[in-house]
């Protein structure tokens, strides 16, 4: 028993991650060839950064497409979660490319290599310059998608990614410091670690179905158990099924003659309006089974015997 069930993914959200994806995959193309041409770190890193950002782009598009697939009787949430899946999938790449710049970085400060600061310094402002317009692309959308907000992650990355190659290129170029690229690349893959990090663990916390982040289950209970003729409350769960998608459901006793009197249907009502005063979240997506105490009785020991 609850609410009319609305799961329609942004509509926008395919065009927003398209566009971007266009945009990275030009600069790709052209990180690789500055990173061919001067023999710097920093490209290599951003380069190999970008193609991960591509990969899990076209894996966010392809969520994006499934997601706007209507519920069916096999699929009664449609094709949300991919959401999430394509979320953890970017992250566990961004946090590969991440651990693998460190490394090399750490290496090359060791032994650094010469790199042409002017080519180091063109490749960098073209890579800010389209990570700055996908910028603007991804952000109206990220507020309610969480592939939307991972490619944005991801993107705001790249930015920082190409600010550091136009650093270090600045650097090398006034002070002949060969180290600088190594450094700026140790400082991309300590940038790109802390945020694979943290979009893997928010994925991860959906696809476990902990409960959503700021609810107090024990204090939903209070507010069911508060209401009036209600003997207990059992079998309580709350999750998230994708971005702005959480679910709530129990099993709620109430005294027989709220069966026999029409008032469960009041109180029903009453539940849900205070969920919906308390836990505004859960107003679309919330179920709750009425029952006696003897069939609450009666589950109960089936589930033990």
């Amino acid at each position: 028993m609850g609410a009319g069930h609305h799961h329609a993914a942004p509509s926008d959200s395919r065009t927003r991650l398209a566009v971007t994806l266009a945009l990275t995959t030009t600069v790709l193309v052209t990180q690789v060839v500055g990173a061919l041409r001067t023999g710097s770190l920093v490209l290599l890193v951003d380069a190999a950064h970008l193609l991960t950002d591509s990969l899990g782009l076209v894996v966010a598009l392809v969520a994006a497409v499934l997601m706007a697939r209507p519920p069916s009787a096999r699929r009664t949430w449609g094709w949300r979660r991919a959401e999430v899946v394509a979320a953890a999938a970017q992250a566990s790449f961004l946090l590969v490319v991440g651990t693998a710049a460190v490394v090399e970085a750490v290496q090359r400060l060791v032994a650094p290599p010469q790199v042409a600061a002017p080519g180091l310094a063109v490749f960098g402002a073209v890579g800010l310059a389209a990570n700055v317009v996908a910028m603007l692309v991804l952000a109206g959308g990220r507020g309610h998608d969480l592939n939307v907000r991972a490619a944005f992650l991801e993107v705001a990355s790249d930015a920082l990614g190409s600010v550091a190659v136009l650093v270090a290129a600045a650097t090398i170029a006034l002070t002949g410091w060969q180290r600088a690229d190594a450094v700026a690349g140790l400082v991309v893959g300590a940038l790109i670690v802390p945020r694979a990090v943290g979009l893997l663990r928010e994925a991860v916390t959906i696809l476990l179905e902990s409960t959503p982040a700021g609810l107090d289950l024990d204090e939903v209970r209070r507010h069911l158990a508060g209401q009036p003729h209600v003997l207990g409350v059992h079998d309580l769960h709350a999750s998230t099924i994708a971005s702005g998608l959480p679910v709530l459901t129990a099993h709620v006793v109430l005294d027989d003659r709220c069966f026999t009197d029409g008032h469960s249907t009041q109180l029903l009502d009453r539940m849900l309006r205070c969920l919906a005063c308390h836990h505004e979240l859960f107003l679309e997506h919330c179920t709750l089974q009425l029952e006696t105490p003897a069939l609450a009785a009666h589950h109960a020991e089936h589930l033990h015997a």
